[in-house]
């Protein structure tokens, strides 16, 4: 009999990400029924990632493990992402899933929040690398053979030189003073393409490096624009990626 937890990962298609589900994988508690990830509804991209969806596809084939996606309206209210959550809720709820596991490191509010919001549904957050440090997790990366280039940066911090960086060892010396060695403040994101629990390489393209602007709400009620280098991260299958 099968005696493992029915699980939902929340799949950002990143190196935290990708290392917390290799690791989830090689245990025996859960069973990951799927992966779930935000994409936004105009770009067909994953929210921060900037992943097309084709791209997403491919890493849970690659994995062997479905894909749930969750649409968001661009720059939407925190009501319309809640709303879509409870959606998928209530949508793996029915299928017996009491356990949602995330690849978060050490942000105690960002935690906080999913297990405020989570909780009351009877949803259990599990975090398997939750309580190392940012440096004891790139060090199991590394070891993992996870294969990860970087695909967004906060551009007041890293310039568009990283974008495309493969994550190894010269790429960690080469971090300015200050930078999360993780990127967990959000100072880079990454695309998880080999390695680890992947079955095979998923195939992909960059194209030049670009940057945009996004309007951020802050507590206080006024806007700041926060701008971003991506790195048009492309479907090799498709031209309209």
């Amino acid at each position: 009999m099968n005696r493992r937890k029915r699980a939902v990962f929340n799949w950002s298609g990143g190196k935290d990400s990708a290392l917390a589900l290799y690791k989830v994988l090689q245990g025996q508690e859960y069973e990951v029924v799927s992966l779930l990830t935000t994409v936004n509804q105009d770009s067909s991209r994953s929210s921060m990632h900037g992943i097309p969806v084709s791209l997403l596809q491919k890493q849970a084939d690659s994995i062997g493990i479905p894909l749930h996606l969750v649409s968001l309206a661009p720059g939407g209210e925190m009501a319309g992402y809640e709303q879509a959550m409870q959606q998928a809720v209530d949508h793996f709820k029915a299928q017996g899933v009491v356990h949602f596991i995330f690849g978060d490191i050490f942000l105690h509010d960002v935690k906080s929040y999913r297990e405020q919001k989570l909780r009351p549904h009877g949803i259990t957050v599990v975090e398997p690398l939750w309580g190392k440090t940012s440096a004891e997790i790139m060090t199991e990366f590394l070891a993992s053979g996870l294969q990860t280039i970087v695909v967004t940066t906060t551009a007041d911090i890293l310039d568009q030189r990283y974008i495309g960086r493969l994550i190894d060892k010269d790429f960690i010396q080469d971090l300015p003073p200050g930078v999360d060695v993780c990127g967990e403040n959000g100072e880079y994101h990454t695309f998880c393409y080999a390695g680890g629990m992947f079955r095979n390489p998923v195939p992909f393209a960059l194209g030049g490096p670009f940057q945009k602007s996004f309007p951020i709400k802050l507590s206080d009620g006024s806007t700041q624009n926060y701008a971003y280098w991506f790195a048009n991260l492309q479907d090799t299958d498709t031209s309209t990626s």
